[in-house]
């Protein structure tokens, strides 16, 4: 496990917000900030700093419009560990 790619998503409530949506279902970056309640400049640098750590992927690069983003594995696996972390500190 990548500690400082954790530590990257856990410090930002938006990134960690946004992987959460992500482990659900596929949203382009419209649907997902209305589900964030974030403008969706926001959501879409969040989607960004994921994508260039490699924690989501596009999976229509080729359209400039209405781009369908999902998690990776290693996005799935990084929010686990938080998930742990979290776990921890609630008991």
């Amino acid at each position: 496990m990548e500690w400082e790619t954790v530590s990257y998503v856990f410090s930002s409530e938006l990134r960690l917000r946004t992987l959460v949506e992500l482990s659900k279902s596929k949203y382009t970056p419209k649907q997902l900030s209305l589900s964030l309640k974030q403008p969706i400049s926001h959501a879409s640098k969040a989607l960004k700093e994921l994508r260039d750590k490699g924690l989501v992927e596009c999976l229509t690069p080729d359209r400039k419009k209405a781009r369908l983003y999902s998690i990776t594995r290693s996005g799935n696996q990084v929010l686990e560990e938080i998930n742990k972390l979290t776990h921890r500190e609630r008991k």
